[in-house]
């Protein structure tokens, strides 16, 4: 995150739109007030295909998924309740090639057959969701969670589909390198600025939630990929930042490219922050290593 208060929103993607939510954003000690706006989308669409029932034949049936009360909570932007399982390989850099699109909202369970804890709704602050699909096992999936880091949960075959995921970020904290595969082949490589010491970019895989437009010429003028994850230590960022998502977005001076200077975000050359933008799709794995 940028030195100041960032709190990244979202936009939502629609099949020719992208709408921004209103977030607020201080800078240097300034707030300003985000505006709701249209932009065309120039990322190319993925066909989505409906979701394939995950039993193999000569498996056992899938494990049956309990009744999910109604009064469970909802996943939203800010949190996700506990009660999850984690990711049980946060620092792989296997790349993630599918991902799991809602159709309409889902309980979501702490292991196959095991206790709903949550649902999964099918829009976060009108940004349609999609998930990447970390493993499957006895007719269930396995997806990362938004709002809290290294997570993950579990969901039965139903009404949900599969959403094709193509590029791959992973950022190297050490050498503040960010790395874009599409396919797995190299598409391009940057020196980008990280989190300081005190507010480090968290760790492990995460997600491209959607984007939002931060205010101020600081950003270069260029919208920013909101990420799934959030600050490690919420009370070591500025009290505005306490709700707020991981960001990669673009920056008005190079001199912190290379640096751990940030709040956190991902702080990327202007010329590879448009292409980023021109390309990347929400549900874009994102995987942050030492």
């Amino acid at each position: 995150m940028p030195r100041g208060p960032d709190d990244h929103r979202l936009r939502r993607p629609a099949p020719v739109y992208l709408l921004a939510v209103v977030l607020l954003v201080a800078v240097a000690g300034g707030a300003v007030t985000l505006r709701l706006r249209e932009v065309d989308r120039t990322a190319a669409s993925t066909a989505v295909r409906p979701a394939p029932s995950t039993a193999r034949p000569g498996q056992q049936p899938a494990l049956p998924a309990r009744a999910a009360p109604a009064d469970l909570p909802v996943i939203d932007y800010r949190s996700v309740p506990g009660g999850f399982p984690p990711d049980p390989t946060p620092q792989s850099t296997a790349a993630l090639t599918e991902g799991l699109r809602p159709r309409a909202r889902l309980a979501v369970y702490d292991a196959p057959g095991g206790r709903p804890r949550a649902f999964l709704p099918p829009s976060i602050s009108g940004v349609p969701v999609t998930v990447p699909i970390l493993m499957r096992r006895g007719g269930w999936v396995a997806v990362l969670l938004p709002s809290i880091n290294r997570t993950m949960g579990w969901l039965p075959a139903g009404r949900w589909a599969v959403q094709p995921l193509r590029d791959h970020l992973i950022l190297r904290r050490r050498t503040h390198e960010l790395t874009w595969l599409r396919d797995g082949a190299l598409v391009a490589r940057w020196t980008v600025t990280t989190g300081s010491p005190a507010t480090p970019t968290p760790l492990g895989r995460s997600f491209v939630l959607g984007r939002s437009t931060p205010g101020g010429a600081v950003y270069g003028g260029l919208d920013a990929l909101v990420l799934g994850s959030v600050p490690d230590d919420r009370h070591a960022v500025p009290p505005a930042l306490r709700g707020a998502h991981t960001g990669i977005h673009s920056w008005h001076r190079g001199g912190s490219f290379g640096k751990s200077v940030s709040n956190g975000c991902i702080r990327v050359p202007k010329s590879g922050q448009r292409r980023l933008l021109s390309a990347i799709a929400p549900g874009t794995p994102v995987s942050v290593v030492d």
